[in-house]
């Protein structure tokens, strides 16, 4: 049965983020929109129709043909602290070329996919600024990656192979803010939160606020291309630790399992094994393309990031 729409229609993916509720809360007014999520089922209001669904079961080519999509906003990527590998791969790379699939059968025009900055991979000779033409190093560091990096190549594939879906891919810095449960909000606002001993890289924070805005744009100008998402400013690990208000706790970073280890015995937030390298080893990316690009302007500086971690735990 055909769904009429009165307004566009977007199709959300990973529904249940706290991203993809702020860019449902910014589409909402001018957008019907249908969220999913593949990992539960979440409920947002009565005008939003949500589900919790399998891209590579038949019933998802079902909301294509009811809702007739104007586009779609892909940020259903799961991490690699939430699954096994098979499965992660299953749901990033399987999942995502059906949705692709899907998007050109159907005929949609625009299409978002949100990837990450950890496609780069943190190696000690990174250059001081990353653009989108530096190669895809993540995998020589860690399996744990490989379905990040396949489902940007996947996306790139498509890109290049169907024009007419106007396919835009980002790849932002570290998302923080309220409601963000990624391993860098959670160190940041943890009360004592480790540091390799002998390393402090340079990190980048967007705010959750600012990041919406930026999808928003991307979605609305529909300028197909891959984009970093950053600010001009960034700081070292240690010392937002420090603004943030977390006493530090030096470890070892060898042998690989030691970290683990003492993060484990300390109770301390840890290091997933596979994101080590990046408390090593700079990986600063240039958002200038993007900024220029759709005129994006961040609202929400590096200060008042830092700053509510720090007022969370006075509280």
């Amino acid at each position: 049965m055909d769904y009429k729409n009165t307004k566009p229609c977007i199709l959300i993916t990973g529904a249940a983020g706290a991203l993809a509720q702020q860019v449902i809360n910014r589409l909402r007014d001018h957008y019907q929109i249908v969220a999913i999520d593949f990992r539960e089922q979440v409920y947002l209001s009565e005008d939003i129709p949500s589900f919790r669904i399998d891209f590579n079961k038949r019933v998802f080519e079902d909301l294509f043909r009811k809702y007739h999509f104007d586009g779609v906003i892909h940020m259903g990527r799961m991490l690699a602290s939430e699954e096994t590998r098979s499965r992660r791969y299953n749901a990033n790379v399987l999942g995502t070329q059906k949705l692709l699939d899907l998007s050109h059968k159907y005929g949609i025009k625009k299409v978002i996919v949100l990837s990450t900055y950890h496609v780069y991979g943190a190696h000690a000779y990174n250059p001081a600024l990353i653009d989108e033409t530096a190669p895809l190093k993540a995998t020589e560091l860690t399996m744990d990656l490989v379905d990040s990096v396949e489902l940007e190549n996947l996306a790139n594939i498509y890109f290049w192979r169907y024009p007419d879906l106007h396919i835009t891919i980002l790849r932002p810095c570290n998302i923080v803010g309220p409601g963000v449960k990624n391993t860098i909000s959670r160190l940041l606002s943890s009360r004592y939160s480790p540091v390799l001993l002998g390393f402090s890289p340079m990190m980048q924070f967007i705010h959750i606020d600012d990041m919406a805005d930026a999808i928003v744009l991307a979605y609305e100008k529909n300028s197909p291309g891959v984009y970093n998402v950053s600010p001009e400013d960034w700081v070292s690990y240690q010392e937002a630790l420090g603004l943030c208000g977390c006493t530090r706790i030096p470890i070892l970073s060898v042998p690989p399992a030691i970290p683990k280890f003492i993060t484990k015995s300390l109770k301390l937030r840890s290091f997933p094994s596979y994101l080590i390298n990046y408390f090593k080893y700079p990986v600063v990316i240039d958002g200038r393309n993007f900024a220029k690009h759709f005129d994006f302007k961040i609202k929400r500086p590096l200060k008042e990031i830092l700053r509510y971690y720090k007022d969370q735990k006075a509280n």
